[in-house]
């Protein structure tokens, strides 16, 4: 694969945040230290003159049989065994990065095969296979390009987050919308609706600009969260005002040309055809099978330019996107953005709003497509064609997805499995490494399962219980300590206390038995009390939903002793324990 705007090694451009050349040389010194470690997370951003290389996955760490399994994965998606199963996308363009290594690049499937929106597919000679290079619409990562551009503005002063759209738009100013602020359609709490049918009820673009300007919110506003197209469109129209040029415009000239981001565009020209995706038999708006022009009814109705989708995009397009935000906003010497405004775009702003982080522009901390690699740094979007992209900062990894899922029809499924099997991909192929010894035990990476680790223990008067515990699970997937006295017949969570950290820095919890540290990455020391005397049995139970994952959970470093006396030593042999679901690791 050519990445555009990607060759050797670049000068270290000098930080615009005023960071030294010896803070980037810490940052990279922390970086080769933590490479390949799901268990090490970092601060801040890479290196500012970090630029994309291709590499093997073995060379940063990463465990290439995990990122093949993803791909296995990725692939059957889009070819399922069973007749009546519906694949999920005609075509897959998938990548993983870490560290400013292109570890993995993958394509499979067809970017056009079908005739119509029945799946009556085209014949072999008129089929098109996707490649590396193919071109795909990114539908609402779109939203991502636009609020960086607002962002922008927001820099040079030319706009304010926390003044109303209205004061800059003011045919804005109407029907309660007076105070909606910028702020707030970047957060998806405006409280606009999350659609207007602009392109079947109205007849010009002038009529469905006026429609967003005249609409009626359906919630207070900073009241709720609502993601809302509305919103986006809205911010592209006022980037124009502001600028003076059009959105296709103000993107080449701010974003797309200081990255040289050479597929990334509104509006692709004839000659890219075949190497764009096509997407959905839309042949009741009189459209067809569209393929060339974007899939969105209503960008397509606002001349294929709009703040909310439109943009199509390649996978080294938005590799060299994801790592300018890693740096910090900088890429190749290209600054598009302060490295505090970096910071502040990824803050959370919805906190009143749980289970809704969303940065400006930018959601956050969703496991619902970023899988594994989920934590309050994470940021990324998704696009309703079957695009996502997610970034993760404390791995200074990235994993992106893009399908033409639509083609031919939006109601053959959700690619919500798909993007996190790549996420899981990544985040499984970087290591949870043992804290002692060389061996540890992972509770398994299935959902719908019930996993188990068991051992027995005769105490003669009071024992303690101690081990290494690390666990990064789904909110709703549980992990539990059990002891049980009467041989399994019945168990009871057994409490115990974790410290996670160093011993100045660190901090203690106390648990019911139960214990999630999703998104810290850290390892904690767990310790409990066995008060009764007699035979016990102690198990480590992870029992997960059918849907989603974190990275899992593991355990090491067993110890039982009564005083000074070990009664039960784990990392002398998995011989003590039965294991129903556990695997024993070695690194």
């Amino acid at each position: 694969m050519v990445l555009s705007g990607a060759g050797g090694m670049a000068r270290a451009a000098e930080p615009a945040d005023g960071s030294s050349q010896q803070d980037s040389g810490r940052a990279m010194g922390a970086e080769r230290s933590a490479a390949g470690k799901f268990d090490m997370p970092l601060d801040g951003f890479s290196p500012s003159n970090t630029r994309l290389k291709e590499a093997n996955p073995g060379s940063v760490g990463l465990d290439e049989s995990v990122i093949s399994a993803a791909w296995e994965q990725l692939d059957a998606y889009a070819d399922p065994v069973a007749s009546d199963t519906k694949p999920l996308y005609a075509s897959a363009v998938g990548l993983m990065a870490h560290q400013g290594r292109i570890v993995s690049t993958h394509a499979h499937g067809f970017s056009r095969l079908y005739a119509d929106g029945d799946g009556t597919k085209l014949p072999e000679a008129e089929r098109i296979r996707a490649t590396e290079d193919t071109i795909y619409d990114m539908a609402s990562v779109t939203k991502l390009f636009t609020s960086l551009l607002v962002m922008q503005l927001v820099e040079e002063g030319e706009i304010d987050l926390d003044q109303p759209y209205s004061s800059y738009v003011p045919e804005f100013g109407n029907n309660g919308k007076e105070d909606i602020t910028l702020r707030q359609m970047l957060t998806h709490t405006s409280g606009l609706k999350p659609w207007l049918p602009l392109w079947s009820a109205y007849d010009t673009e002038e009529e469905r600009i006026q429609a967003v300007m005249e609409t009626t919110p359906d919630n207070e506003p900073g009241s709720a969260y609502g993601y809302s197209d509305l919103n986006l469109i809205a911010l592209g129209l006022l980037v124009e005002k502001v600028t003076g040029k059009p959105l296709d415009r103000a993107l080449e000239n701010r974003i797309t040309g200081p990255l040289k981001l050479v597929d990334t565009e509104f509006n692709p020209p004839p000659h890219k055809l075949r190497r764009i995706a096509a997407t959905e038999d839309q042949s009741a708006a009189g459209r067809g099978m569209v393929w060339g022009e974007v899939h969105d009814e209503n960008a397509w109705s606002l001349g294929g330019v709009a703040g909310h989708a439109g943009i199509f995009s390649t996978v080294s397009d938005m590799a060299i996107l994801s790592q300018t935000l890693l740096n910090g906003g900088i890429y190749d010497g290209q600054r598009i953005l302060e490295q505090r405004t970096v910071e502040f775009l990824l803050e959370n702003q919805n906190e009143a709003f749980p289970g809704n982080a969303h940065g400006l522009g930018f959601e956050l901390d969703q496991m619902w497509y970023m899988g594994g690699l989920a934590n309050e740094d994470a940021a990324g979007h998704t696009g309703y064609t079957g695009t996502s992209i997610v970034i993760d900062y404390k791995s200074r990894s990235f994993a992106i997805l893009l399908t033409n899922a639509v083609h031919p029809s939006r109601s053959w499924g959700s690619t919500n499995p798909a993007r996190r099997t790549v996420a899981d991909g990544l985040a499984g192929a970087l290591g949870v490494f043992p804290q002692k010894g060389s061996t540890e035990w992972s509770g398994g990476a299935d959902n719908n399962s019930e996993n188990t680790l068991q051992t027995s223990v005769a105490v003669p008067g009071g024992a303690a219980l101690s081990f290494d515990v690390f666990a990064d699970n789904e909110e709703t997937d549980t992990f539990a300590v059990e002891t049980s006295a009467d041989g399994g017949k019945t168990w009871t969570l057994l409490p115990y206390t974790v410290r996670t950290g160093s011993k100045d820095h660190g901090e203690t919890v106390r648990t019911n038995g139960t214990y999630n540290n999703r998104g810290d990455r850290t390892w904690g020391k767990a310790t409990a009390e066995i008060p009764a005397s007699g035979q016990h049995l102690i198990r480590w139970r992870y029992t997960t939903d059918a849907n989603t994952l974190g990275r899992g959970v593991f355990v090491d470093n067993i110890q039982v002793k009564t005083g000074k006396r070990t009664v039960l030593n784990g990392e002398k042999g998995s011989s003590a324990f039965i294991a129903d679901g556990f695997i024993e690791v070695r690194r």
